[in-house]
C-alpha cells in the first residue's frame, strides 16, 4: 500500500514578527502538514524562524529544508536541534544536505569543498550528531531528512534518513550561484532505483520526498510552461510537459500526475515553495486522506 500523501511548504521570505506568524497560520489553514525553512544566507535563520512558526500554529510540524552542512559543526547543531525540539513541543523534523551554493560559503568565509569532500563532511555531521543526541536523556526523537541524488548521498540516505528527499534537478557545473537544471523522468527513475537497492535491508522503509518548485493551475499547460522553456533553451516543450518537478495543468491533471508519480517513484511527501503555497492548496484538498 502506498504511503498517504503529506505536504510541506518551504518558507523563503523574511518578514516582521506578526507577518511571519500570519504566514505560518495561513499555511496551517490551507492544510500544510509541515512548515519548512531553508538554510540560505539571504533568508531567515532556520531555528528561530521554526520556533516562531510553531508558536503561531498548533498542528503542523516544522523543519529545516535543508540545512547546509558546510555552515555547521555537529556540536553546535546538536544544541540547536535539542533546544528547537523542546521549544516546538516535539514537532521538529531535521533536514540536512551538503550545500551547493559556492557564493554562500565564500560570503561566510568558509571553504567550498569539492563534491566528495562535502559528502564526507555531511557523513561526519550525521554520525556525530546522532552520537551527541544519543547522550541526551531522553534522546529527542527527531526524524532526519537527507536530500541528494548522487550515489554516495543515496547510500548515506539509505543508512541514516527517515525521509529520503529527491530533487528533480542537478547543479550546473561551475555555477557559483547554485543554478539547477531539470533531470528527465528516466533519470529520476534510475536515481530512485539506486536508492531502493541501497535501502533494501532497512527494517523500516523511509518516506520519499520530492521538491516541486513550480505549481500553476491552468487550462493551457504549454502557456504555463513557456517561461521555463524560454529560460532553459535546451529544454523542449515536450520534455517540459513530462518533468516530475513541475505541476502545470488543470486541477485534475495535476492530481493525476501526483498519483501517478507516487505509483512510479514512491513520492508521498511533497514540498512546494512559499510562492506556490496558495496555488497548491486546491491540489492538497483533492488529495487529502489518500
Amino acid at each position: 500500500m502506498p504511503r498517504p500523501f503529506r505536504f510541506g511548504v518551504n518558507m523563503m521570505t523574511a518578514a516582521p514578527a506578526e507577518e511571519w506568524r500570519a504566514k505560518c497560520r495561513r499555511a496551517e489553514e490551507l492544510g500544510y502538514d509541515v512548515i519548512l525553512v531553508p538554510d540560505h544566507l539571504c533568508m531567515v535563520a532556520p531555528f528561530p524562524a521554526l520556533i516562531a512558526a510553531a508558536a503561531a500554529t498548533e498542528r503542523p510540524r516544522v523543519g529545516t529544508f535543508v540545512l547546509n552542512a558546510g555552515l555547521w559543526n555537529p556540536t553546535m547543531l546538536a544544541r540547536e536541534v535539542a533546544t528547537t525540539y523542546a521549544l516546538t513541543g516535539g514537532r521538529l523534523e531535521l533536514g540536512l544536505g551538503t550545500g551547493y551554493v559556492q557564493e554562500e560559503h565564500e560570503a561566510a568565509g568558509l571553504p567550498y569543498r569539492p563534491p566528495g569532500e562535502r559528502v564526507d563532511h555531511l557523513e561526519h555531521m550525521v554520525k556525530e550528531l546522532n552520537r551527541l543526541l544519543d547522550t541526551l536523556d531522553p534522546r529527542p526523537p527527531v526524524p532526519m531528512l537527507i536530500g541528494g541524488n548522487g550515489d554516495r548521498m543515496l547510500a548515506l540516505i539509505a543508512e541514516h534518513a527517515q525521509i529520503a528527499a529527491f530533487t528533480g534537478g542537478r547543479s550546473v557545473p561551475g555555477s557559483k550561484a547554485g543554478q539547477m537544471v531539470p533531470i528527465s523522468p528516466e533519470e529520476l527513475d534510475e536515481r530512485v532505483a539506486v536508492y531502493r537497492r541501497l535501502a533494501s535491508g532497512r527494517e523500516e522503509p523511509a518516506e520519499l520526498n520530492l521538491l516541486i518548485p513550480m505549481v500553476t493551475v491552468t487550462d493551457d499547460r504549454e502557456a504555463g510552461l513557456r517561461p521555463l522553456v524560454d529560460h532553459l533553451p535546451d529544454l523542449t516543450m515536450e520534455q517540459a510537459l513530462e518533468l516530475p518537478m513541475t505541476l502545470v495543468g488543470t486541477l485534475d491533471q495535476i492530481t493525476a500526475q501526483l498519483r501517478a508519480q507516487r505509483e512510479r517513484y514512491g513520492f508521498s511527501y511533497l514540498t512546494v515553495m512559499e510562492p506556490e503555497m496558495e496555488a497548491f492548496a486546491p491540489v492538497m484538498a483533492e488529495l487529502r486522506g489518500e
